[in-house]
């Protein structure tokens, strides 16, 4: 029913997390008293409506209006069905169900989503006494989704060509007016044409037709809707959320076609795609394409430097490096982030790399410290004024935090449009060039016999609202992200401005886009960033849709479970124990932190207390060793370790260290079990990635002061073998195998190339460049001197530590690559096949001892294998049945170390030296 008893007419409301205000005011014969000025209305779907904590006996009828001056709908009191009970679990704790009094049609509810909406409760006395916003995106999808052909069931969204014209397709259901401004090449000031818009009012789309193929010309969509973060009507220019091609710098979208011969480079269509024969095959390297050759001197092409093109070197040191690596076994390369982001400057005269003089830099910020130095050198480069700096003084961090906004360097999980190559990486990012480079590095790649993996970033957006890298939010506000039940403002567990990959629409974008990925850049897998935001359920669906067009494209990412998500308080998570069976690969920090210790996020204090396996025990400080609770904490660790190496395999059988009788599930990992997966292909195992310190960093945190330099990188070495040599699939960070350091650096997504540098020549690691900067490590800075300082120089890394630490892990490559056994596929082979030793109570401290048999004839060459990981400080010979029938693997037998080639199988057992791995087979 039209309420038209009770004419409430609303003050707009300032900000979603403004005071109350407490004053009673008499505002058009309403008395208005007490307004909560928050967004706890959640509109969920047709005929329901929920007040988020807001029950409040004195209120007499609820109504929704659009505010002053408009016609309002009398609500009733009304407990929200099963459906809806069950689809938003976090809500329905707390807070009062709603509906309709009388039928409000499809029709009127869609015009009132184009403007802004108020719950109001009034009291018997005609008291206006709560008063909360509307959130809207749930009820958008029920209205607009929810039928068998409305908005999710489009396929043409983005500017299409055909036999017609071009179409452009833009899904803005709440937006009052779109048109289409087309520019020319130059993108010009004004537009060269504007076109009108028309709505389809089932799917909430807005398209137009011209009726001549518009390739290559540039766009952009006018929007006039309400936006909640002005809480006004607003006039927006945006880009295109299915942009496939973009301009500079990403101001405008492109209209192009990804079949045009143009958009692909000599030989496209006619690659092939390496492939593996199972999952547990893959090996996946992680690599950024700025790091991968932004410091290399050895390219041919020196403009190529950090760029798509630098993958098209011949004789490179890093081409020559993955050369290397592909013979030993390695199959997968996995790029950090390479979709368009928000955070680099793509055009080359507005943006510095540390080979820019001071001049370049002054010539674009003037204000720079640097610029206003007395004494600088300003035909320097960036790299000789880094170059001279102290390493143990600040001076580093501190030239190269002032130059992140400015440098040409990120990570890249600061998504602006997701279906378009990143134009930093470009040496042309204008338009089509790009789309052609990025083809030619996978291209490139794949003819090195590589995999090409793309990591992804769907769980958040750079920017929302009416930022400048904001485009979903303008576009249909507060649908895309994930708002917070109460104040609506956007959630940001995962760094910046979350998506809500629950709602339908988003789910769609994130699958339409990543076939594009895996159709026309043959993509051969995805890493998720944050994929515990996401629900199973999408996740699922949408490697179905990937795999309809690429059959062994593999899904695999980070399954931590925290945020407002966490612990499915939205929807069923696609998290580490949640996913277990679906092969669907997870990371486990099981594994990672039993090997080389937890705390990844603790200070250098705390993180010299958290020993693991690899680096803990027997080269912490005397003074921790003393523990109580040493031992027990260690053969913890042994046991966590144990189950990471067997896949985490939840029901996988062994004895503890209380010689009970259990399965991973029983083991403890904090207040989780350490085995949660249910197949092999479920377990991603690593012991360094981008994140945290690296591998060597980390170590010499926890490292014996007296540790010498050779028996650190046989640690570093130690370490690597782990999930090399673990059942489920192994992940690599670039540059672990050549003793990477960032300099202590904890975060390194914007820190430059300065701390980030890789070197494929092996004549440095990195290490000691200056201290990390101080947003991110400030506080450890102490004990980073104080670490140095102890090691008096035990921790300086030659050319011969790095050949040395490289060939051990080429060795461990080629074992795994070559043995069928280390790449079981399913949870029965392991639980039945894998076993430990040394186990319980009484065990061998420092040892670790795995066999393999081959009870279904998989393996052409092996009846047995046993794994000894002697992670002690001293030799250790462990007593083995039939041991004199084995004899050390020939790669290792023929090694070059020659304490791994010492190793030895007789009467006695297995004796392995030091720090070290040995892989004996029968």
């Amino acid at each position: 029913m039209r309420l038209s008893l009770f004419p409430v007419f609303l003050l707009l409301l300032l900000v979603a997390c403004s005071p109350a205000i407490d004053q009673q005011v008499d505002f058009n014969g309403i008395e208005i008293s007490g307004l909560d000025n928050d967004v706890s209305g959640h509109w969920l779907a047709k005929n329901e409506l929920l007040l988020y904590s807001k029950v409040d006996a004195s209120i007499a009828h609820y109504l929704i209006t659009t505010g002053k001056n408009s016609a309002q709908w009398l609500l009733k009191n009304q407990p929200l069905s099963l459906t809806s009970q069950q689809k938003f679990p976090h809500l329905v704790e707390s807070g009062q169900g709603l509906s309709f009094v009388e039928n409000i049609t499809s029709k009127q509810i869609k015009q009132l989503l184009k403007q802004q909406l108020f719950i109001v409760g009034v009291n018997s006395d005609n008291k206006v006494i709560s008063t909360t916003r509307v959130q809207t995106g749930n009820v958008i999808d029920d209205i607009y989704t929810s039928a068998a052909n409305d908005a999710d069931e489009i396929t043409d969204f983005g500017a299409t060509l055909s036999a017609q014209g071009t179409q452009f397709k833009l899904w803005a259901p709440t937006a009052k007016r779109v048109s289409v401004l087309l520019f020319n090449q130059d993108k010009s000031a004004h537009e060269i044409q504007q076109i009108e818009l028309s709505q389809n009012l089932t799917t909430g789309a807005w398209q137009g037709l011209v009726k001549q193929s518009l390739f290559d010309v540039y766009y952009q969509y006018k929007i006039e809707l309400f936006h909640p973060e002005s809480q006004q009507k607003e006039t927006l220019i945006t880009t295109d959320p299915y942009s496939l091609s973009l301009s500079a710098n990403s101001e405008y979208s492109q209209v192009t076609d990804l079949n045009n011969p143009t958009t692909k480079p000599l030989g496209w269509d006619e690659q092939a795609n390496p492939t593996v024969e199972n999952i547990e095959d893959n090996i996946f390297y992680e690599l950024h394409i700025g790091d991968f050759s932004g410091t290399d001197n050895s390219l041919a092409d020196q403009q190529a430097k950090g760029k798509y093109k630098a993958f098209a070197e011949k004789n490179s040191d890093g081409i020559k490096h993955l050369k290397l690596l592909k013979q030993a076994g390695l199959n997968n390369i996995h790029l950090l982030p390479t979709f368009d982001i928000g955070t680099i400057n793509e055009t080359e005269e507005q943006r510095i790399s540390l080979t820019d003089t001071v001049a370049k830099l002054c010539s674009i910020y003037a204000k720079h410290t640097l610029c206003q130095t007395e004494g600088v050198n300003h035909q320097h480069t960036l790299l000789d004024i880094l170059n001279s700096y102290d390493p143990a003084s600040s001076n580093a961090e501190q030239l190269v935090s002032e130059l992140r906004e400015l440098d040409d360097y990120n990570w890249g999980y600061d998504p602006f449009h997701y279906t378009v190559p990143e134009g930093s990486y470009a040496l042309n990012p204008e338009g089509n060039a790009r789309i052609v480079e990025f083809r030619e590095m996978v291209q490139h790649i794949h003819n090195l016999g590589f995999r090409v993996i793309m990591d992804v970033v769907y769980n958040h957006t750079h920017q929302a609202g009416l930022e400048g890298t904001s485009v979903l939010d303008k576009i249909v506000p507060g649908y895309y992200q994930r708002l917070n039940p109460v104040t609506g403002l956007i959630e940001q567990s995962t760094c910046c401005d979350n998506t809500a990959t629950e709602r339908k629409m988003m789910a769609k974008l994130m699958t339409d886009s990543l076939v594009v990925w895996a159709r026309d850049y043959k993509i051969d897998g995805f890493r998720f960033d944050l994929m515990a935001h996401q629900p199973k359920s999408v996740m699922l669906q949408t490697r179905e849709a990937v795999q309809a067009v690429d059959p062994d494209n593999y899904f695999y990412g980070e399954g931590w479970n925290f945020g407002e998500v966490a612990n499915n308080q939205r929807f069923v998570q696609a998290s580490q124990l949640e996913l277990a069976g679906t092969e669907i690969g997870t990371f486990t920090d099981r594994l990672r932190d039993a090997v080389r210790g937890g705390g990844m996020t603790e200070s250098g204090d705390e993180i010299r207390k958290l020993q693991g396996i690899g680096n803990g025990l027997y080269t912490l400080p005397n003074e921790l060793r003393s523990q109580e609770d040493s031992k027990e904490h260690y053969l913890l660790l042994a046991d966590q370790l144990r189950v990471g190496l067997a896949g985490n395999l939840a029901n996988f059988p062994l004895t503890n260290a209380k010689n009970e009788q259990v399965t991973g599930k029983d083991i403890p990992y904090g207040d989780q079990p350490s085995g949660y997966a249910l197949d092999p292909a479920d377990t991603i195992n690593y012991v360094s990635k981008h994140d945290n310190q690296t591998l060597w960093d980390n170590n010499q945190y926890r490292n014996d002061f007296s540790l010498s330099i050779d028996d650190r990188v046989r640690l570093q070495t130690l370490s690597l073998s782990y999930p090399l040599l673990a059942q489920g699939i192994p992940f690599l960070h670039m540059g672990s195998e050549l003793l990477r350091s960032k300099s202590y650096l904890r975060d390194s997504y914007d820190y430059g190339h300065w701390f980030n540098k890789v070197d494929f020549s092996m004549q440095t690691n990195n290490y000691n460049v200056g201290l990390p900067p101080h947003e991110k490590d400030q506080q450890n800075w102490q004990v980073i001197g104080k670490v140095i300082s102890k090691n008096a120089g035990r921790d300086l890394v030659k050319v011969q530590h790095i050949e040395f630490s490289r060939a051990r892990f080429i060795e461990f490559l080629k074992i795994r690559s070559s043995i069928n056994l280390f790449r079981l596929t399913t949870a029965e082979a392991v639980n039945s096949q894998v076993k430990f030793h040394n186990t319980g109570s009484d065990q061998e401290l420092g040892l670790i001892v795995m066999s393999l048999t081959d009870l279904d004839d998989i393996d052409k060459n092996y009846q047995q294998i046993v794994v000894v990981f002697n992670s002690s400080a001293k030799q250790r010979t462990f007593a083995f049945d039939d041991s004199e029938s084995f004899k050390l693997h020939p790669v290792q037998a023929t090694s070059t170390d020659q304490l791994i080639s010492a190793s030895l199988a007789d009467e006695h057992g297995f004796t392995v030296n030091k720090f070290s791995t040995a892989v004996f087979v029968k």
